[in-house]
């Protein structure tokens, strides 16, 4: 045997040797180098373009990223200062470095990095979490993101949110977010359900069950309270970019204004029925 062997791409990958260093991939300042490259000592020249765009497209991606929260954060001055001082930006970069190990089933390699990057920025992303582009995690500090959970596009996630499992199953246990998804701080999910895209989760909101698309849920347990409404004719409002949290209805408010309507309906049956026996 020449010492290498043939790998599927889900196979492992380790870190590049002075040997491999040419043909090793820089992914945001980690020299990796995958195996999988190697055909009897040779290097095919199309599998490395192919990791090149890929390079290339993630690299695109946190800028998209970096530009999206500076689009939708009003304190934002720039996008350098996002890609300097924001530590939900800090937390996507390592979650793909995190992830790729994940990816690799180098998991302790994997989880080493996404604690570092606990430590640094407050924010707990497990590597195995799928987060789609364009997410902004403002301010961050507490926020959780479970090892089965799956982030969509666009989406907008406040400080102290957990997206958590429940029970000790190793399957999927963690929540699933659609595209344009707003969920406000201190708010918890829990379970293995899907939240509708542009729906949003009101400020310390507990929500167990599924969000259909286009819905606003609060309180606890979390119940619907309004529908998306659309800004124009065919053009909708998504509430991770309105980042209005505060007017919506209150779901006990709304519980008690119904039962005083229907204590005031059924004393007025009652008046009526004692004027008739009188």
């Amino acid at each position: 045997m020449d010492g290498t062997r043939s790998l599927n791409p889900t196979e492992g990958t380790h870190l590049a040797s002075a040997r491999y260093s040419k043909s090793g991939l820089d992914i945001l300042g980690v020299k990796v180098y995958n195996r999988r490259l190697i055909r009897g000592g040779g290097i095919m020249k199309h599998e490395v373009a192919t990791e090149v765009k890929n390079l290339k497209r993630k690299k695109k991606g946190l800028l998209h990223d970096a530009r999206s929260i500076a689009k939708r954060d009003p304190a934002a001055k720039s996008v350098l200062s996002v890609i300097f001082l924001y530590p939900g930006f800090h937390a996507l970069i390592w979650h793909r470095i995190s992830h790729r190990f994940y990816l690799w089933k180098r998991y302790f390699i994997a989880r080493m990095i996404s604690q570092y990057a606990r430590f640094l920025t407050g924010i707990e992303i497990h590597p195995g979490a799928k987060i789609g582009n364009g997410l902004f995690i403002d301010h961050g500090m507490g926020v959780v993101i479970g090892e089965t959970a799956e982030v969509g596009n666009n989406c907008t996630i406040y400080h102290e949110v957990t997206l958590g499992g429940t029970g000790k199953d190793k399957g999927k246990r963690h929540p699933t977010v659609g595209d344009n998804v707003l969920i406000g701080a201190g708010a918890k999910l829990l379970g293995p359900f899907l939240v509708g895209d542009n729906a949003m989760i009101g400020a310390g909101a507990v929500v167990l069950d599924e969000v259909e698309a286009n819905a606003t849920v609060a309180g606890i347990k979390a119940r619907v309270v309004k529908r998306l409404k659309r800004r124009d004719e065919g053009t909708e409002c998504f509430s991770s970019e309105e980042l209005d949290q505060i007017h919506m209805p209150d779901p006990i408010a709304l519980e008690i204004c119904k039962l005083t309507n229907r204590i005031e309906h059924l004393e007025k049956k009652l008046s009526e029925t004692g004027e008739d026996r009188s």
